[in-house]
């Protein structure tokens, strides 16, 4: 008896029947095609953005997108799909069937909304987190002739004025922007009214032609503006200064406490077969822990700060924890 041949190819008498034979044999010829159709991915993956075109999160969405077709063989299409405080695109990651061919660069914006709105299609849960990529830096840019230079100036022209005179806009509702600048009106005590624009670009052109005269912002996004001198940055939103842009104080220098972070990661719709959750995770590792890769995300104004799925599921929950203390006293009606 040939003591090489697993068990189920041998008979019960020791000896190999026909009939086992051949039952074994198709099993075996049946393993390559199995293996063959687990293979991921299996075709294009779409990424998903809950923001237009031409922002932050598009160009990150593109260097992403290059590193994982290379290592996957395979096209990374780029879809945009923005609204609804970017709720629309959030929604399409969360509703798509949960293979591992769609995935979504979520934000900050994830957490706020799970604190603020009661009104979102998904859950939280309805999410399976994959990577944590970093942090976007944002500032607070006025338009070049701006009274206010830096938080002071604005938090006293703005008691100067009768509420709501003045206004701030921002990438949406809900959005990282729009709840520096309510926290910003609740520790300073002003008013300065919201403005949402859908995505950065108008807000930009808006700030630039004086018709609104301040927004909150990613950094990267405005920074051609900022060097041409159309617009200046007021304080950036971070606790301590961005290592990416130092140069910038913090809001919190002004009003010690103030603190609203935009971090980037990547999510897929809950229920990913575990292989293929693992495979997502170890690829998308891979490529932010390229040796180039900090480099890359600074030149794109993002602080390198990944983590894996387990710590990333951790940290959104928390940022929901944090956002419900922070944002308790900013409840009542949005724009």
């Amino acid at each position: 008896m040939d003591r090489t041949l697993p068990p189920l190819l041998r008979g019960t008498s020791g000896r190999l029947s026909r009939r086992t034979l051949l039952a074994g044999t198709a099993a075996i010829t049946a393993l390559p095609a199995r293996a063959q159709g687990a293979k991921f991915p299996a075709r294009p993956v779409k990424l998903v953005l809950p923001q237009p075109p031409g922002g932050a999160a598009d160009r990150l969405a593109r260097l992403l997108g290059e590193r994982l077709e290379s290592r996957w063989k395979q096209p990374v299409v780029l879809e945009n799909r923005p609204g609804g405080g970017v709720v629309v695109g959030t929604q399409a990651v969360a509703r798509s069937a949960p293979d591992g061919h769609t995935i979504g660069l979520l934000g900050s914006s994830l957490s706020i909304n799970a604190v603020q709105r009661k009104d979102l299609p998904y859950d939280l849960k309805d999410l399976q987190p994959l990577v944590r990529i970093g942090y976007y830096t944002i500032a607070l840019v006025a338009t070049a002739s701006f009274a206010a230079n830096d938080i002071a100036g604005l938090v006293a022209l703005a008691k100067k004025q009768p509420p709501n005179a003045l206004s701030f806009g921002s990438n949406g509702v809900g959005t990282a922007a729009h709840v520096s600048g309510e926290l910003l009106n609740h520790m300073a005590g002003i008013t300065v009214q919201h403005v949402p624009y859908n995505g950065a670009a108008r807000l930009y052109t808006d700030i630039i032609g004086g018709m609104i005269p301040m927004g909150y912002s990613v950094v990267s996004s405005a920074e051609s503006f900022i060097k041409a001198g159309q617009m200046k940055v007021l304080g950036v939103t971070s606790a301590q200064r961005s290592p990416l842009y130092a140069q910038w104080p913090t809001i919190a220098e002004t009003l010690p406490g103030f603190e609203v972070v935009n971090w980037a990661g990547l999510c897929a719709p809950a229920g990913l077969p575990r292989e293929v959750a693992r495979q997502l995770e170890d690829d998308l590792m891979a490529v932010l822990k390229a040796d180039d890769m900090p480099r890359q995300l600074a030149a794109a104004g993002i602080e390198w700060a990944p983590q894996g799925s387990a710590e990333f599921g951790t940290f959104i929950h928390s940022e929901v924890a944090r956002f419900g203390q922070v944002l308790k006293p900013l409840a009542g009606p949005q724009n």
